[in-house]
């Protein structure tokens, strides 16, 4: 299968906001304020695992990863990053940045399956989607 027959998980879809298209992935903010969380999905039907991607893809998916963490870390500073990729819901592969901070709503264990989702106010949602996306610029990745 290739990048053409690609398609959007419809949870991820639901979940989530789009933030970017990158070379390989998509970027996607997940729709919970609690936590500064983006989703990298590569454009690639069919994988479920990194180990699944060709070479090629293996190697500009960890690229991605370090560019879009940077920038997460930038607009949402934090005390870690963490950086996964689970699947055991989802099965479509992507890997989650999640900005943590001490005393978050989750702290100090996982973000997954920690209470219910808080909504960003629509103007917070748009606010951080420009925040990210005038970081994600080609020109500023480069």
């Amino acid at each position: 299968m290739s990048a053409a027959d690609f398609l959007l998980d419809p949870r991820l879809q639901a979940d989530t906001r789009h933030v970017a298209t990158l070379p390989l992935c998509e970027v996607l903010l997940m729709k919970d304020a609690r936590f500064a969380w983006l989703i990298l999905v590569p454009r690639q039907a069919g994988c479920t695992e990194i180990l699944d991607l060709p070479d090629y893809a293996r190697d500009a998916l960890w690229g991605e990863i370090n560019q879009v963490a940077a920038v997460l870390r930038e607009v949402a500073p934090c005390d870690k990053l963490n950086i996964g990729a689970l699947g055991n819901i989802v099965r479509q592969l992507h890997v989650h940045i999640v900005a943590r901070k001490q005393g978050d709503a989750a702290w100090p264990g996982p973000v997954w399956g920690n209470g219910a989702a808080m909504p960003y106010s629509s103007d917070a949602l748009s606010s951080l989607v420009h925040a990210l996306r005038q970081r994600l610029t080609p020109s500023r990745l480069a």
